[in-house]
């Protein structure tokens, strides 16, 4: 199975963007991937909370996705768009969406951001995502069949979840063989931890981790740290972006997941403990 992931620089504007991903998807498909995982926010990152309400659309009614499931259907492979930033269901807030499409275009699974990255850099820039986003609860494991694919799973997973272990063991158990985290990282915190955290996450579930970013200064204001990576159960890496716009492939076998968990059966090793609270929580 052929797995590419997009590296880009998005602009405030889809117009700018949608040119882009359509000749990376365009590019991808020729060289035989089945699978090609867009970064997060890839259609816009709007400066501000006001300039992005103002794009905002339900998923039924939004343009740029039924571009880019057209395209999808087009060239008959599954996509995966890092996340959208899309209206909420209630109507008061957006969500941050990923969207495995199908083959055929249709939406096969969906996931919206479970965690909010709330923080205040030491270089004095500041992001709140809670105040625009409405957080997801649900995890989401999709089959990927068809169209040249695997028979495999897919787990979602967005940027920030990467901190958050226990989120892919979940995911692990149930049932993922490859865990997406498509990314915008900023470029401090890149730099220190993104390759640590997501080699950390390949070994602690034994999946193979696809992680298309978003790269260089981007309209906004945001520098992204780009090094976009596809990673082993065992956590070698398979392929890594550089610094700027780029694609990167790879080639898995998804039957070294379950050799790299019969080497480290860590996952059916969690045992039930107590905090120092008195809590009795599973690991």
């Amino acid at each position: 199975m052929h797995i590419a992931c997009v590296q880009m620089t998005s602009a405030q504007d889809p117009a700018d963007n949608l040119p882009v991903i359509e000749a990376r998807l365009r590019k991808a498909a020729a060289k035989g991937a089945s699978l090609i995982a867009l970064p997060e926010t890839c259609v816009f990152m709007e400066r501000g909370r006001k300039a992005m309400r103002a794009r905002l659309t339900a998923q039924k009614d939004n343009p740029d996705l039924r571009q880019i499931a057209a395209l999808t259907a087009e060239l008959g492979v599954h996509v995966l768009i890092g996340s959208m930033v899309l209206a909420a269901e209630d109507g008061e807030r957006a969500v941050n969406r990923s969207l495995l499409l199908a083959p055929d275009g249709t939406v096969a699974a969906h996931y919206d951001k479970i965690h909010m990255f709330d923080v205040t850099l030491a270089s004095g820039e500041t992001h709140a995502e809670s105040a625009s986003y409405q957080p997801g609860e649900r995890l989401c494991v999709a089959d990927l069949k068809g169209a040249k694919s695997a028979d495999a799973k897919l787990g979602l997973s967005i940027c920030y979840d990467v901190r958050f272990p226990t989120l892919y063991r979940r995911l692990a158990e149930a049932g993922a063989d490859i865990i997406a985290v498509p990314s915008a990282f900023t470029r401090p915190t890149g730099k220190a931890h993104w390759h640590i955290l997501l080699r950390a996450r390949a070994i602690e579930t034994g999946c193979f981790i696809i992680a298309p970013a978003q790269v260089g200064a981007h309209e906004n204001g945001r520098e992204t740290y780009g090094h976009s990576l596809i990673i082993d159960p065992w956590g070698q890496v398979l392929a890594e972006a550089g610094d700027g716009d780029d694609m990167i492939m790879a080639e898995i076998d998804v039957s070294l997941v379950k050799k790299a968990r019969t080497q480290i059966p860590a996952l059916s090793h969690g045992r039930a403990f107590t905090t120092p609270t008195g809590e009795t929580v599973q690991d």
